[in-house]
């Protein structure tokens, strides 16, 4: 197998290249381009570890992980154009935008290059298909209802949100509200965006609480934001007071669960992923499969995909961490 890290910012390209596996024995890899909102957040760069471990398993795989500097638009159009250059095989996306990629990604699409995306969605003339990690309304009544669990008699939440034009995030808060009146007693108050910055979304949360005295917990269905509010939480002395939760890593929220910041959050594996995400891709470049309205698509270890009418399908049901077992997932992701 082939891996290049390659890092994008402003007019600056550096690439880091590795070889090795089987793959380097073969003539012409597929060249798979995973591409995360953002580099250095923990929860894609363990999808990275999943993308490397499917294109292990696959064998004829040049990997390259990618992504801009900061969680934008155009940051994630200058990849794409980038990577339409290199004339990729196969472009993953994790999208800043469902719509602002769409004309960039039909420029690839267009000159044969396969289009998935995956966590957070591209419009669908964007791509071939889209992977979510769970089912939406499934998450979107996860993250409330890990709120409400501690809220027996009722209370004021808030969300905490990434960027106000994430995809998935939106759905997901979308998801949330429609089941809100399953809550009786559970108030949302309002909803802020921390555009997937630490500091930002520590701001927002020091807000929320400032805004909001009788709050009681915050739901950041976001791996920065949760880590960022939960640590909020600690400094404004309110842990016992207000609960953060919603989706993080066990590796960044062992901390928050030790202290009591939160009692409970979930997530998907992004291992998991960042794997399927690399299986999908490969079987649609190499015309194993074709992303069509019932299509059972194999992805390695974690079985068949089935695609919707929108050329979506989910991955796996949402998991549950607290204090009973997060200590078995600490130093897996």
């Amino acid at each position: 197998m082939s891996i290049t890290r390659r890092l994008f910012g402003g007019a600056a390209l550096a690439a880091l290249a590795l070889t090795g596996g089987a793959a380097t024995a073969q003539d012409d890899p597929v060249r798979i381009a995973l591409v995360a909102k953002a580099l250095g957040i923990g929860f894609f760069e363990a999808a990275a570890e999943g993308a490397q471990e499917a294109a292990d398993e696959l064998g004829n795989v040049e990997l390259i992980y990618t992504g801009p500097t900061d969680t934008t638009a155009e940051g994630q159009i200058e990849v794409i154009n980038s990577l339409i250059a290199q004339q990729v095989d196969a472009i993953a996306i994790s999208a800043n935008d469902t719509d602002a990629l769409v004309p960039a990604l039909q420029r690839a699409m267009d000159r044969g290059i396969t289009v998935i995306s995956w966590d957070s969605g591209v419009a669908p003339e964007g791509r071939e298909m889209h992977l979510n990690p769970s089912s939406n309304p499934l998450i979107g009544n996860m993250i409330l209802r890990l709120a409400a669990d501690e809220l027996p008699e009722g209370g004021q939440v808030a969300v905490l949100s990434a960027s106000a034009t994430a995809t998935n995030q939106n759905i997901w808060i979308e998801e949330m509200m429609n089941v809100l009146p399953d809550y009786p007693g559970i108030e949302v108050v309002a909803t802020v965006y921390g555009d997937d910055l630490a500091d930002k979304s520590y701001r927002e949360a020091q807000g929320l609480m400032q805004t909001y005295p009788d709050l009681d917990a915050i739901i950041a269905p976001t791996s920065v934001g949760i880590v960022a509010a939960a640590q909020a939480v600690v400094d404004a002395g309110k842990v016992g007071e207000v609960n953060v939760t919603g989706l993080g890593l066990p590796s960044e929220m062992a901390g928050a669960i030790e202290s009591g910041a939160s009692q409970s959050f979930a997530i998907w594996n992004p291992i998991d992923l960042g794997y399927s995400a690399t299986w999908l891709a490969y079987q649609l470049a190499t015309d194993a499969a074709t992303a069509e309205p019932g299509a059972e698509i194999e992805m390695g270890r974690m079985g068949t995909l089935t695609l919707d009418e929108n050329n979506e399908g989910a991955m796996a049901d949402p998991f549950v961490y607290d204090e009973s077992n997060i200590a078995d997932f600490v130093d897996v992701f």
